[in-house]
């Protein structure tokens, strides 16, 4: 489980342009949003990034790079890019499960021949340019996850009230109570 103000697992990946990304290499304003997708075969990812596709403006005037990354091949990420509407998206691929359970992500197996053999589940982490978790989301399949409009408005919000983050507290001791 990753820890509010505790740094976050080192994350390289490889990007559909062919550079690499680095997240400790990252200097945002603000945040970086590291979003952590299914994959090619997942209906409800292709919203999810279109939609991010679609902010990434609104994104990057708060101070806030993004990357959407899955498990997928280099052949699978790119007909992603191909096939979706999300011009301009980082895409990262080739993450491993173990990489991904760093991350506190579900690992789900195939249901369908649709679907690859193991690929993780939906994750979605803001992240402080010190590599310090701010906020994270995971899910155990591919619904209910954080409106991206609303994460918009939280980090307006976040940024106009110097909101600390929450949810540190999770070593707190039972005997403290």
């Amino acid at each position: 489980m990753l820890i509010p103000n505790e740094k976050v697992p080192q994350l390289k990946v490889p990007l559909i342009n062919g550079t690499e990304w680095d997240l400790y290499a990252q200097e945002p304003e603000n945040f970086t949003l590291v979003i952590f997708y299914r994959g090619l075969h997942c209906p409800v990812c292709k919203s999810y990034l279109e939609d991010l596709a679609q902010l990434r403006d609104k994104f990057a005037s708060r101070g806030v790079h993004i990357i959407a990354i899955s498990a997928n091949t280099e052949e699978l990420a790119k007909k992603t890019a191909e096939e979706w509407d999300i011009p301009g998206l980082p895409v990262g691929y080739g993450i491993n499960m173990e990489q991904a359970q760093e991350w506190g992500l579900y690992i789900s197996g195939a249901i369908s021949d649709k679907e690859p053999g193991h690929f993780f589940e939906p994750g979605l982490f803001l992240v402080r340019p010190d590599q310090k978790l701010y906020a994270g989301s995971v899910q155990t399949m591919p619904f209910a996850r954080p409106r991206l409009a609303e994460v918009l408005k939280a980090v307006d919000f976040i940024l106009e009230n110097d909101y600390p983050a929450r949810g540190a507290e999770t070593k707190y001791e039972q005997a403290n109570i």
